[in-house]
């Protein structure tokens, strides 16, 4: 690599036969390269990833599987335990005494995975990470007590330690834990409120002094890059960490209100599998009909529904399923979701010169063969699309619309004709994410007469529907996961037609049910009836009010 010279490296050979060092220890210690370089060098021969302490976010569980003196005995630092993997940084991955000591504090037939990293930064991360209070109701308490500084220049020099930047910290990774989407801060007169939004419900966490709240925000826009000294206008910003294996981006929104600027973080986890098909819940009649749809060699595959019902997931479990190397897909995303092996992922970020109408002109001199726009959002992104898909490219997209018919008008208001929509439309697929029962605490119970009128069954044969009951694995909610629900109109040339001729959307919806199409509240009532989601659920996700 080029870091020393031949006559370095005999000095340090030299100097090997007399103290029976490490031959990277040696280098170190004579100054020839520093133990950064060496652990890049060691991650790169070795094939271990490399620790990086700044990025990593280490759990309080973990931490107490290996006590200190150990840790700071054979150089290691649990970084994660995940199922029978438990995740060491080492400053020696290849000290067998320190892999055996350590497995004896790991659970039984638990896999060790070493990550490479320099002496310096282990023993600077036992020095962080042990000995401190980790969890929010801990952190808090020590505030409470007013040993320390809660203002701003408390996070200056040596800040990571301070409990402003451990509460920080707690709090990001206990709503990756709980599997939450975004995590709002919201000041009100004397408190901050801190919120979760788990399986598309706000959940309220816990309340703290709104003393604490200047620091607190302070810390969230240093490491997301906002300007802390502007407290009048939006900004947004983003940061990132490592929690064992997994990679997690936060987006962050910061808007000021009258108490105090709000803060919103979205919650990214790019190390998230990609679904299959099979894995997205769709009936049947659907699953048989998207196979079926896909295999169509050109034209736009559209998916609508709000913010966060699932559209990204359901694209990507498509596209993984047409994934080969015959095939050369290309996207463009803002951010990118899901990183894939096989596809050429572009991303549109704030800021840049590139748009999508702009990135989806630049991918089609790429040679795609199929391309996949995260979002419809304008005239000029629309057309570049359609153009796409009638250059003989199979294109898929997401747009906001109420129901999958809807995607027709929109399309039609965003400036494209009726005539160009006819013959280019594959299919369109509407989706909505409804809550499913906790499969630890659900009950069974028949069906009420009303409940029968709006499912469509007989009251005399009342079916058993499940019933939310509530237990700690859900946070007593009685709901864990979400499930979604569909509704896919296949566009023949039937539907051509009448697209052509501007029929209306109950024209399009009632002819389109001959070629397969369910409408989603019948979708969601059919999962009703398997039990998986309840009525109530269906209903904050779904318009089912014509049944009532």
């Amino acid at each position: 690599m080029g870091l020393i010279s031949k006559d370095q490296l005999q000095v340090a050979l030299y100097e090997q036969k007399r103290t029976s060092k490490l031959l990277g220890t040696l280098l170190v210690d004579l100054g020839f390269i520093t133990e950064s370089a060496l652990s890049a060098v060691l991650a790169s021969s070795s094939g271990y990833e490399k620790f990086d302490l700044q990025g990593t976010v280490v759990e309080p569980d973990v931490l107490k599987r290996i006590p200190k003196e150990v840790a700071l005995r054979y150089r290691v630092l649990p970084v994660g335990l995940e199922g029978k993997s438990l995740r060491l940084a080492m400053a020696d991955i290849y000290d067998v005494l320190a892999l055996d000591q350590t497995r004896k504090y790991a659970p039984p037939g638990c896999e060790i995975i070493p990550l490479v990293s320099s002496e310096a930064e282990i023993l600077q991360a036992i020095d962080q990470f042990y000995g401190y209070e980790f969890s929010i109701d801990g952190i808090l308490r020590e505030l409470e007590t007013g040993k320390h500084d809660i203002s701003a220049s408390a996070l200056a020099g040596e800040g990571y330690v301070h409990p402003l930047v451990r509460l920080v910290n707690a709090i990001v990774l206990d709503a990756v834990k709980s599997a939450a989407s975004d995590i709002h801060l919201e000041p009100e007169g004397a408190f901050v409120r801190l919120r979760y939004r788990i399986d598309g419900v706000m959940q309220q966490i816990r309340t703290f002094h709104k003393d604490h709240w200047p620091a607190i925000s302070h810390r969230i826009k240093i490491v997301s890059g906002m300007n802390i000294a502007d407290k009048l206008n939006p900004q947004d910003g983003r940061f990132g960490f490592a929690m064992g294996s997994r990679k997690i981006d936060f987006r962050v929104s910061c808007l000021p209100t009258v108490h105090g600027e709000n803060i919103v973080i979205r919650i990214l986890d790019k190390s998230r599998a990609v679904m299959s098909i099979d894995g997205l819940g769709l009936s049947d009649n659907n699953f048989r009909l998207l196979q079926k749809l896909i295999k169509r060699p050109e034209g736009i595959i559209i998916v609508t529904g709000p913010t966060g019902s699932g559209k990204t997931t359901t694209l990507y479990a498509v596209l993984n399923q047409i994934n080969s190397l015959e095939r050369n897909i290309m996207t463009l995303e803002d951010p990118v979701e899901y990183e894939v092996q096989l596809m050429r992922q572009g991303q549109v970020r704030d800021g840049t010169a590139m748009n999508f109408a702009d990135g989806v002109r630049a991918i089609l001199r790429q040679d795609p063969d199929v391309i996949f726009i995260g979002e419809v959002r304008d005239q000029a992104t629309a057309a570049m699309a359609l153009r796409a898909s009638m250059t003989g490219h199979q294109v898929y997209t997401t747009l906001h619309t109420n129901d999958a018919a809807g995607a027709i008008p929109r399309l039609h208001d965003l400036g494209l004709s009726h005539g160009l929509l006819a013959g280019n439309i594959i299919a369109i697929m509407a989706q909505r994410l409804v809550r499913t029962l906790c499969p630890h605490c659900m009950a069974k119970r028949p069906a009420t007469a009303e409940e029968c009128g709006i499912l469509g069954v007989d009251p005399e044969k009342a079916p058993l529907l499940g019933e939310a009951r509530g237990c700690p694995e859900c946070r007593h909610t009685g709901y864990k996961g979400r499930l979604a629900v569909h509704e896919l109109l296949p566009v023949n040339r039937v539907l051509d037609e009448m697209i052509l001729s501007g029929a209306s959307l109950v024209q399009v919806r009632e002819a389109a049910r001959k070629f397969g199409y369910v409408p989603i509240a019948e979708d969601g009532f059919l999962k009703v009836l398997q039990g998986a989601i309840t009525l109530d659920s269906l209903s904050r996700a779904v318009d089912i009010t014509d049944r009532l």
